[in-house]
């Protein structure tokens, strides 16, 4: 299967870390994308790319009947968990968004917040999107703009790191109006906007101890450093938040665009 040892690597990383305490940050976004879809009560939901569940949670909470999907195991663990302690009867499986199991046209709502953007096969990811959303049926992304405060920080990662694999798709492309027009407009009407969630910090350091443990790129890429490595890409990450970010008190205000997506099925 095309790219598959880049997924099982991502998988891995994307596991590696404790993601839940980041999504806290994206509740806004999440917010968003339960609004953009509008009522749910009854409707079959599909998240891709689910992460630890905290989509599917406000999703379920709105009447929704939802299925979450994500090619990280150890991360469908964690939404399972948070789900049934929330009390709330959720189906999370493992997954590939670029080979969803499900039949065609089986969901009146398909969502992804910042993960089927990650898929190396954009045009097998889009297709997936289309072929499981019903006629009628509407479709809701976010998508980190390659310009924005998320963009330029994994353009920092990505210089401490080795290329991707020939023919992988950039993730960030996901962000751009054309190319979300290109991947979807054949199967979706499609309504793109952009806007920003805003993460604050004490200090660039706060935001740095915050972060480093909970994000499993980044703390991938620190477990498999040298100490001299890991103390450079820490003091570049702490440059960045300084320089782009900082605030006159000597705090960090991150601000993060991204493009909100929403398609009706054709």
């Amino acid at each position: 299967m095309a790219f598959q040892e880049l997924k099982e690597r991502q998988a891995f990383v994307w596991g590696n870390a404790p993601f839940e305490e980041v999504a806290v940050s994206l509740a806004d976004v999440h917010d968003a994308i339960v609004t953009a879809v509008g009522p749910a009560d009854g409707k079959a939901w599909l998240e891709v790319a689910c992460g630890t569940g905290e989509l599917s949670q406000r999703a379920a909470r709105a009447g929704a009947d939802v299925v979450g999907v994500d090619f990280a195991a150890v991360l469908v663990e964690t939404a399972k968990r948070q789900a049934a302690e929330a009390g709330l009867d959720i189906d999370f499986r493992v997954g590939d968004a670029e080979n969803l199991e499900f039949e065609d046209a089986s969901f009146d709502v398909v969502t992804s917040t910042f993960g089927a953007m990650f898929a190396p096969d954009q045009t097998a990811a889009a297709r997936e999107l289309g072929r499981v959303t019903k006629p009628g049926g509407t479709l809701a992304m976010a998508n980190w703009t390659p310009g924005g405060g998320v963009g330029s920080m994994f353009r920092l990662f990505a210089s401490f790191q080795p290329p991707p694999p020939e023919g992988a798709g950039a993730p960030l492309d996901w962000g751009r109006p054309e190319r979300v027009e290109e991947l979807l407009g054949g199967a979706f009407d499609l309504s793109i906007q952009e806007h920003a969630t805003t993460l604050e910090a004490d200090s660039a350091e706060a935001y740095w101890d915050e972060f480093a443990p909970g994000f499993g790129p980044l703390k991938t890429l620190l477990e498999n450093s040298d100490e001299a490595r890991r103390q450079e890409v820490h003091d570049a990450f702490i440059e960045y938040l300084q320089s782009n970010f900082g605030t006159p008190a000597g705090g960090i205000s991150h601000k993060r665009e991204y493009l909100l997506v929403r398609g009706t099925r054709r």
